[in-house]
C-alpha cells in the first residue's frame, strides 16, 4: 500500500522546489521552476530551458532537464497538487 501524498499548492510546492534547487551543486544561474503540474502520479515542472535563439539546446539545457527530473524524482512520492 502506498503512503498517502501531502496536499500542497502550486504556489508552496514551487517555492519548495526552488529552494531545492538554489541549494543544489548544479545550480546555474537564472535556473527556477516557473510551473508545475499533476500528470498522473508525477509532478511536472517547467521553466526557462536555456535554450539558444534557434530553438537547439545549449550546454545548460541538459542540467536544467536534470534538476527538473530530480525534482520530480523527489517530491512526486511526497506530494500531490491540491
Amino acid at each position: 500500500m502506498q503512503p498517502q501524498k501531502e496536499l500542497i499548492t502550486e504556489t508552496a510546492l514551487l517555492e519548495m522546489a526552488n529552494g531545492i534547487i538554489k541549494r543544489h551543486e548544479d545550480f546555474i544561474h537564472g535556473m527556477r521552476a516557473d510551473a508545475v503540474e499533476q500528470k498522473g502520479d508525477i509532478l511536472v515542472f517547467k521553466g526557462e530551458f536555456f535554450l539558444a535563439e534557434d530553438g537547439t539546446p545549449t550546454g545548460k539545457t541538459m542540467a536544467v532537464f536534470n534538476m527538473f527530473k530530480l525534482l520530480a524524482q523527489q517530491l512526486s512520492g511526497k506530494y500531490q497538487l491540491s
